[in-house]
């Protein structure tokens, strides 16, 4: 008997009942790199969670900052803002042309200064385009705490990532211990960080990636690693369990490594 609301599909030639709450989880899962504002706006706009470590590294990246670069951001961006009572496309357009221009001041590291905690991503300060465009003024000052704050998150990864890299000359078994290590202590930053929101699984994956290329690893090999290693068991809106975060480092390690960890360190 089928459940109130259910309907009936079929797969791998089984017929199973789906509720629509498990349909719409379904879709959500298919579509969930897909964003809408890539198609709302002519600018083909770069994700933080597309670019590779080599560009985000705030290593490789200097950024000058002082009081009068604030001024000047700041500046640049007012007459940018559009109208309180504008139409919605134009704050999709505010967003994507403000990124255009902090990419091509800072660098492409910077497209990620608008990835909010509502997204998913680590960014307190920003909302959305309907939340967090308003007055010139205040706008433009709340672009440029997101970008500080951005900022502070890419260095504070970055330190991590040389924290948690294994030794050089680590055997399979040291190598296993540092990768696990590395995977249950920056999940659980990324969680943190981004209160587990929507889709937060996807800069989680990023940062993994991130990391393992950041040691040396190539970045298609990387993302195949962690891609196998969490294999869709990370949720929206749900912080994994602690034992569910041990097993994906366990899975990571030993799937880069043929070793487990098994001495006490």
């Amino acid at each position: 008997m089928k459940a109130a609301g259910q309907q009936e599909t079929h797969v791998g030639g089984q017929q199973i009942g789906v509720t629509g709450l498990d349909m719409v989880g379904m879709i959500g899962q298919l579509f969930r790199h897909v964003s809408p504002r890539r198609y709302a706006t002519s600018i083909d706009r770069e994700r933080a969670w597309d670019l590779p470590w080599s560009a985000a590294d705030p290593g490789s990246h200097a950024f000058v900052w002082d009081d009068e670069e604030a001024a000047r951001l700041t500046a640049l961006i007012v007459p940018m803002v559009p109208p309180v009572d504008a139409e919605r496309m134009a704050g999709f357009r505010f967003i994507d042309e403000v990124t255009v221009l902090l990419v091509s001041r800072y660098g492409r590291w910077a497209c990620g200064w608008d990835h909010s905690t509502h997204n998913g991503g680590p960014v307190e300060a920003w909302c959305c385009d309907s939340h967090s465009v308003g007055e010139a003024e205040e706008t433009s000052e709340r672009v440029v705490t997101c970008l500080l704050e951005w900022r502070d998150w890419l260095e504070d990864m970055a330190e991590r990532f040389e924290q948690l890299a294994p030794l050089p000359g680590a055997d399979a078994e040291g190598r296993s211990w540092h990768l696990e290590r590395a995977v249950t202590r920056l999940v659980t930053a990324v969680v943190n960080s981004t209160h587990a929101q929507s889709s937060w699984y996807g800069i989680c994956e990023t940062t993994l990636t991130w990391f393992l290329t950041s040691t040396g690893m190539g970045q298609e090999e990387a993302q195949q690693a962690v891609g196998a290693a969490i294999g869709g068991r990370f949720k929206s809106h749900v912080a994994p369990a602690p034992t569910l975060v041990d097993t994906v480092g366990e899975d990571l390690a030993i799937r880069l490594t043929g070793r487990g960890f098994y001495s006490e360190r």
